[in-house]
């Protein structure tokens, strides 16, 4: 996985709420576009008339998404969202009162009410509901303390804890693919977010839209958002008890009668973001500090994410001892050089190398005397090769060389070369050092595996004839 910075969004409240701010507000600026009626079938529109209210179970304290207000009516993203799937589809909803979420999802176990608002589609849930396609999407984030370093990876934390409001997806989720975390439950997301600002958790998981309302309604400003996982969007749904397919088909018209202009508006109305009419200079220029603030930050973020992915690809194909291409990536070279040199009729030769009595240096001087010397090796090869050619360590002491557009006599030449600078080398070991090289060019109608085999076998007549030498196959 990439090992990627993301900088928390700071003190300041137009700096945490940036990305969502943005979005709001183009969505808010944007011509609202009328949805057009459900695309209901006959059959359809005849099931809705015999069907009569829907019974509707919500959470009632999920603000800004939903919640019930003292006059026990349904307010909040997901009830503009169903007012809208109800005009446009004729079901008619009516809500169910319960005390929390909890009891709402015992209630559509037992047959108390046949839709869900607004939930993930989980495995646990899926046993007794179907889905409609997304009605709302909103990314999860990480909230912990301004202290706390950005968490890029929740498999590495140790002795962590993390606090969700009782039966939410995320938490299922979180139990089950990161059982290093210590999850911890409260009856509200204010609660969550208490606990993490009183240092009783260590973090809670959030949806962005949630952490950026409560954080700016109630100035938490000692939390900060420290990091998302991609695969943990809130991807929220109508749940339809399942002996009502019908139901579920109708309401998915709904939700695709809607439109993402409708969903900006709505979203911006509850979460108080003010759109002046007039030209407010100071305002216009908060915004292009914002909006410049936000695209440094998609900028920098951009450049880490490569930086590390590249940084990635390097290790996965280096040697960590010696820094030089690891066996894995030289057979991956060494392949499409075979196959450039068959398919031209181009000269190419290897060159196999051993370290002579390397043993000997770990038992006189040790194993980190040996890594030095790994590493002083590794150093000196690089500096005698050309620059067409490819050294990488192939296991131990050995090492290969890839000689693209050489045949065997200046192949032999180069690995003569290369024993004389190690022959004359200082080790650190106040002792002299050799290396054994065994030196094979390709053949026309040749193989890999016979090319290296040569280089193998001509690196076994060099030990078996004295070392420090060079033979040619």
């Amino acid at each position: 996985m990439a090992n990627c910075e993301m900088p928390g969004l700071g003190q300041a409240l137009a700096a945490r709420l940036a990305a969502g701010v943005l979005l709001g507000l183009a969505l808010a600026c944007a011509p609202a576009l009328a949805g057009a009626q459900a695309a209901l079938t006959p059959e359809q529109r005849d099931y809705v008339q015999r069907r009569g209210e829907v019974a509707l179970c919500v959470d009632p304290d999920w603000v800004p998404f939903e919640s019930v207000n003292a006059r026990g009516e349904h307010e909040g993203i997901a009830a503009d969202l169903l007012r809208l799937v109800s005009e446009r589809t004729g079901v008619v909803f009516r809500l169910v009162p319960t005390r929390d979420w909890d009891e709402s999802l015992v209630a559509s176990k037992e047959g108390r009410c046949q839709a869900l608002s607004f939930l993930n589609k989980t495995p646990a849930r899926e046993e007794w509901l179907l889905f409609t396609e997304p009605i709302f999407n909103d990314s999860n984030v990480f909230i912990t303390r301004e202290e706390h370093a950005f968490i890029d990876d929740p498999a590495s934390l140790t002795g962590e804890s993390i606090v969700f409001p009782s039966g939410t997806a995320m938490e299922e989720r979180v139990r089950s693919e990161y059982p290093n975390l210590r999850v911890l439950t409260t009856a509200s997301e204010r609660e969550a977010l208490d606990m993490v600002q009183d240092r009783k958790a260590d973090m809670t998981m959030r949806s962005l839209i949630i952490a950026a309302y409560t954080i700016k309604k109630e100035g938490l400003f000692n939390l900060k958002i420290a990091g998302r996982l991609p695969n943990y969007a809130n991807n929220l749904r109508i749940g339809v008890v399942k002996d009502a397919p019908e139901l579920r088909d109708v309401l998915d018209a709904g939700v695709a009668a809607i439109t993402p202009q409708e969903r900006g508006q709505i979203v911006n109305r509850h979460v108080s973001i003010n759109v002046q009419t007039g030209t407010d200079m100071a305002l216009v220029v908060k915004l292009g500090l914002v909006f410049a603030c936000v695209i440094g930050l998609a900028l920098f973020w951009n450049y880490k994410l490569k930086k590390y992915n590249a940084e990635l690809r390097r290790l996965s194909q280096t040697d960590l001892l010696t820094d030089l291409p690891n066996r894995r990536c030289l057979m991956a070279a060494f392949g499409a050089e075979m196959e450039r040199a068959g398919r031209y009729a181009r000269p190419f030769a290897v060159l196999m190398l051993d370290i002579d009595h390397f043993k000997a240096v770990n038992d006189r001087h040790g194993h980190l005397a040996g890594d030095r010397f790994l590493i002083a090796f590794a150093r000196l090869l690089r500096e005698n090769i050309r620059h067409c050619d490819m050294a990488g360590r192939w296991g131990g002491e050995e090492f290969l060389v890839l000689c693209p557009e050489t045949d065997g006599e200046r192949a032999a030449l180069l690995a003569e070369r290369i024993r004389l600078a190690v022959a004359g080398h200082d080790f650190g070991t106040g002792e002299p050092h050799t290396v054994s090289i065994g030196v094979s060019a390709s053949l026309s109608g040749d193989t890999g595996d016979a090319l290296l085999s040569r280089a193998d076998e001509a690196l076994y007549r060099s030990k078996q004839t004295g070392r420090d030498r060079v033979c040619v196959l």
